[in-house]
Parts: structure tokens; C-alpha cells; sequence
């Protein structure tokens, strides 16, 4: 087996090359950008249609974004799959219910790291959809197409990425 699908990470710049391909191979291929959040929308779509078809036909933004399997959400099936098979085959597979940095820095309660996952996975949800795309879709897509939007919301992520990592795990002075 070729030794570097067994290694424990990859080149940062081997891996963003690759997905610069990618992100030219889907605009080539369906005219669309990359991206994750819409597939997650679409889900929550495809759940409220389960649920209750009449009301989600009526909400304005599923008549948008249609609630459907499509590339896009198998994009984000494939970000899971090839996540645990490259964990899998570089052999650090494990289901951490507390990761060892978050035990350590607020202890190992399960439910409030389970609390706290939730609340930033609707934080971010949110903000994904309130910025029009997350983080792949301005940060890859956006960027690649030179949009002034995207540029400046990629600087605003790494901004608040690091402040909020500051607040959260100090600024490393002991």
C-alpha cells in the first residue's frame, strides 16, 4: 500500500492543491461552487418534508434551496466516509466522548461538552446561512472566484477564530 494514505496528516499544501482541483473539477463539471451548509439546510429540508410536506412547500426558502440529495449533500456524506476511512487506515481511529484538550480545559462532564458542541453547531449553522455560505463555500469557492464578500469573510473568520481561541485556551503566558 503506498505509505502516504497511512499517514497520520498530509501536507497542508498537497491537501489545498487538491481541493483547488476539486473546487475547478466542480465548477467545470455542474457550474457551482464547493460547499457544505446548503447541504445541511437541505437536510433540515428533507426532515421538515418527512414531517409535515405542506408546510415545508410553503416555506419560501425550500422553494429556493430544494430540499434534495444532490452532489452537494453527497460532498458532505463523502467529508464523513473519507474522514473515517483516512482515520481508520492512518490507524488513530478512536470515539473520543471528551476530547483530551476539552477535558482539560473545562474537565470531562460529557454533557456539557455535548451542550456545548450543540450550541456552537447551531452558532455556526446560522451564521453559515446568515453569511450566505460557510466557511468551504466563501473560503474556497468565494475566494477562487475573487469575490470581495468572500475575501472579507475569510479575514473575519481567522479573526474571530483566534480571538475566540484566545478567550477560550488563554493567550499561552503562564
Amino acid at each position: 500500500m503506498i505509505d502516504w494514505i497511512t499517514m497520520d496528516s498530509w501536507s497542508p499544501y498537497v491537501v489545498g492543491a487538491g481541493i483547488g482541483v476539486l473546487s475547478w473539477i466542480a465548477f467545470l463539471l455542474s457550474d457551482r461552487p464547493l460547499g457544505a451548509s446548503t447541504a445541511f439546510a437541505k437536510s433540515a429540508g428533507m426532515i421538515e418534508s418527512a414531517i409535515n410536506r405542506e408546510n415545508a412547500d410553503q416555506m419560501s426558502y425550500y422553494q429556493k434551496i430544494k430540499p434534495k440529495i444532490d452532489w452537494q449533500w453527497m460532498i458532505v456524506f463523502g467529508m464523513i466516509i473519507g474522514s473515517l476511512l483516512s482515520s481508520f487506515l492512518s490507524g488513530r481511529l478512536a470515539v473520543l466522548i471528551v476530547p483530551p484538550i476539552f477535558a482539560e480545559a473545562f474537565g470531562a462532564d460529557a454533557l456539557f461538552r455535548f451542550a456545548i458542541a450543540l450550541i456552537g453547531g447551531i452558532l455556526i449553522g446560522l451564521g453559515a446561512r446568515w453569511a450566505d455560505g460557510c466557511t468551504s463555500g466563501h473560503g474556497i469557492s468565494g475566494t477562487l472566484q475573487l469575490s470581495l464578500v468572500s475575501w472579507i469573510a475569510v479575514v473575519c473568520f481567522f479573526v474571530s477564530g483566534i480571538a475566540v481561541a484566545a478567550l477560550i485556551f488563554g493567550l499561552g503566558i503562564k
